[in-house]
């Protein structure tokens, strides 16, 4: 009896000493903080790579164009005849400032022929219907297409080309007047209200 139970215990402590030694060599394999790192890592990488590809636009998408107000030309045909019409309305100013009070040269009744007027006044005057032709010629070249006598007379365009073109014919008429006069003549008045006209004419499209 005594020699079954020793057999007995030689083997269980037998049969424990190789578990033990098993145990021993054979490898045990811990996660390490490296290796939790690493695949962590590894997700984080994978989950990025999905969130890119969700987003990215596709290769042969065209490239992203930022639209910009647009802003139109400063010197268009349009804005040319609008800049012959301020000009003109500054020239008929600046030559009612220049008016003389007296007369300027050769105003004796007794020459027969055109009085000569080389002075500031005189020339404003000229400057300022020629610069009222140039406001008229470019706005029958841009504005042309605009021009309805079928709309009848109320139409703004059609009013604005009736006042420009009255204004500028007033003040041509003043300045000839007075070119071709001997003789001071009374002008003023018909060159203002010439030059009214073309205010009046400015107003109705500004």
């Amino acid at each position: 009896m005594k020699g079954i139970i020793f057999k007995s215990a030689a083997v269980l402590g037998f049969s424990a000493l190789s578990a033990i030694s098993f145990a021993q060599d054979a490898p045990i394999e811990l996660p390490s903080a490296s290796s939790v790192y690493i695949r962590d890592y590894e997700a984080f990488k994978l989950a990025a790579n999905d969130t890119e590809t969700l987003t990215k636009k596709p290769a042969n998408a065209a490239p992203e164009v930022k639209k910009s107000e647009f802003e139109p030309s400063w010197l268009t045909g349009s804005k040319v005849h609008e800049y012959f019409g301020l000009a003109t309305i500054a020239a008929a100013a600046l030559t009612a400032m220049t008016h003389p009070d007296s007369c300027e040269h050769n105003c004796s009744s007794t020459n027969t022929g055109p009085r000569q007027t080389n002075g500031t006044h005189a020339h404003l005057a000229e400057a300022t219907v020629a610069l009222a032709a140039a406001t008229i010629a470019t706005g029958l070249v841009v504005h042309w297409d605009d021009i309805h006598v079928s709309d009848g007379i109320r139409d703004p365009d059609n009013l604005h080309v009736l006042f420009g073109v009255t204004g500028a014919a007033l003040m041509a008429y003043a300045v000839n007047k007075s070119k071709n006069s001997a003789v001071p003549v009374s002008h003023a008045g018909i060159a203002e209200l010439g030059a009214l006209g073309m205010v009046v004419a400015i107003k109705l499209t500004w």
